[in-house]
């Protein structure tokens, strides 16, 4: 473990935002894809429009598929696209099947508690990551799904994964008068143990909890293998999306608020470290079970991509 927070407080330049815990997702889960799967899923990311801004970052298709784990949050920043309901559309680019940056597609909105305003508020943020990890794995698996439609779905599925992991992108808490806290996102939070990013949302606290978002090359294989060290590859048992999401939703009820949290709270030294042990923790199960879903879909599929 000192290793490993040796690794993320050494210095090394920004590059990207909420970044190493996808990356570190796809690393350890391509460890554990077959031949057939790193085949399919190389041969898909080809496909992809953006795949030399991937290539010009990675040395080979390993580097492809854990760039292209990062994609769905790039493209917030990215002018091509567009958000929809405060933006207007932008042109149609060949190779995507449309232009939206779907940020609902990144979470699904379960209310902790039941307090009045709990129902309205569910289906006002509910968010879309059940619907649409249900659709991206049907995309993968339907015989009939075009090329263009399977390469553009397989970064989604690749990076909704991990955001299923992530305990905050599952619910919000709710006040006695049924005000959101919008996924953690309305609670500030004074972290003495980033001295990167003192203060941030809740939400960005579990999201910076993997590592620092530049992380990338040996740094990031170094901990990668950490985390595989640290815990262990469970037995490939069947699991599915739900069950990932009610696991999230579970720990954060539990674990992912500070105690007493109000408006804005200081992330005491206990807190910190069962969180960042959690983070680690579903990091590692999420690429874990990547593998296994992807393998599942190629085998499948067989070689028809």
């Amino acid at each position: 473990m000192l290793l490993l927070v040796a690794l993320l407080l050494s210095p090394l330049p920004a590059l990207a935002w909420n970044a190493a815990g996808h990356r570190l997702v796809a690393c350890i889960a391509w460890n554990y894809l077959d031949e057939q799967s790193r085949s399919a899923v190389s041969r898909l990311l080809r496909a992809h429009p953006d795949y030399a801004r991937w290539a010009d970052k990675a040395q080979d298709d390993r580097g492809v598929f854990i760039e292209a784990s990062t994609w769905p949050d790039d493209i917030r920043r990215d002018k091509r696209f567009y958000s929809a309901g405060s933006e207007a559309a932008t042109p149609d680019l060949l190779g995507f099947p449309d232009m939206e940056r779907h940020g609902d597609w990144h979470y699904v909105n379960r209310p902790i508690a039941d307090t009045p305003g709990a129902q309205a508020r569910r289906v006002a943020v509910s968010g879309q990551l059940d619907k649409q990890l249900a659709a991206l794995i049907g995309s993968l698996a339907a015989p009939g799904t075009s090329l263009r439609d399977r390469a553009y779905a397989l970064p989604w599925l690749i990076h909704l994964v991990g955001d299923a992991h992530q305990p905050l992108h599952t619910t919000s808490r709710l006040d006695a008068q049924g005000k959101t806290d919008r996924l953690g996102n309305g609670l500030t939070v004074i972290n003495s143990f980033n001295p990167r990013k003192r203060t941030s949302s809740l939400h960005a606290f579990w999201d910076d909890l993997p590592g620092p978002p530049w992380l990338r090359g040996e740094r990031l294989e170094s901990v990668s293998r950490m985390l595989a060290i640290e815990y262990l590859r469970p037995p490939p048992a069947p699991s599915t999306f739900a069950e990932w999401l009610d696991e999230s939703w579970q720990i954060a009820r539990d674990s992912a608020y500070p105690p007493d949290a109000e408006t804005v709270t200081t992330i005491s030294e206990t807190f910190y470290e069962n969180s960042r042990l959690i983070a680690d923790q579903r990091v590692a199960l999420a690429g874990y079970r990547l593998a296994v879903l992807l393998n599942e879909l190629f085998r499948a599929s067989g070689a028809r991509d």
